[in-house]
């Protein structure tokens, strides 16, 4: 199985929707998946991310299937520290989250970082072990049942099938930590992903054993295919 994880086009937070760059990214993003032939689509429930998926619903001649528990909002509920100004900002994005995930203490905790000290009166736990548990069963669902104590994949059905899910970066990152089995404090503080941006995860059973391999993360190819801009996160040319 290849999965390709999709980040929403360029936003307009509120209200919640694509700007006129965002609709031509997902138009771009489309018509390159299209070339590989998708098998299924899947997307939030959020309206930037599943008007991102519907150029390649159309092109694929398909719906999406809404997976309500990818929805950002409900991770950002738990995966967050407040700020001095009162508003609240994802713990990999907080200056003093981003020092608390790399402390090495933290990281020796491995798949239980979240039952250190520092965060006892944070959400953490009960936000990563929610989207632990979904993104497993979301898996299991395509025929790769996790075993988290030993970091792999049982391969319980051949699954030859290339899927898109349309989502979103803050709880993309927890997402794809729980399913590559790389703690939460290292995957979402040495990771970005770009408005569209393309992660592609091949899931090749050995004997039966998967261990996911990620081929390319938060590619925008495409962009330099129609022409456009090609600044990360409009912030950073590269």
């Amino acid at each position: 199985m290849i999965l390709y994880y999709v980040r929403h086009g360029d936003p307009i937070y509120n209200p919640n929707q694509l700007t006129p760059l965002g609709e031509r990214q997902a138009e771009a993003v489309a018509r390159r998946l299209a070339v590989h032939g998708i098998d299924k689509i899947f997307s939030s429930p959020s309206n930037r991310a599943h008007q991102t998926s519907m150029p390649l619903c159309q092109i694929m001649k398909q719906e999406a299937e809404i997976l309500d528990w990818t929805d950002e909002d409900k991770a950002f509920e738990d995966l967050i520290l407040p700020l001095d100004t009162g508003k609240k900002q994802w713990v990999f994005r907080h200056p003093v989250g981003k020092v608390q995930f790399s402390k090495q203490e933290v990281r020796n905790l491995g798949r239980n970082w979240h039952t250190h000290p520092d965060f006892a009166n944070t959400n953490f736990t009960k936000g990563i072990q929610r989207i632990q548990k979904e993104t497993d069963a979301f898996l299991e669902s395509l025929g790769y049942r996790h075993d988290l104590e030993n970091n792999c994949y049982y391969a319980e059905r051949e699954n030859n099938d290339r899927i898109a899910l349309f989502a979103h970066e803050g709880v993309g990152m927890a997402i794809l930590s729980c399913m590559l089995d790389i703690p939460y404090p290292i995957f979402s503080t040495h990771f970005d992903m770009t408005h569209t941006g393309v992660t592609v995860i091949h899931f090749e059973s050995k004997d039966g054993i998967v261990l996911p391999k990620v081929l390319t993360f938060s590619n925008d190819s495409h962009f330099y295919r129609d022409g456009l801009p090609t600044k990360h996160q409009n912030k950073i040319y590269y």
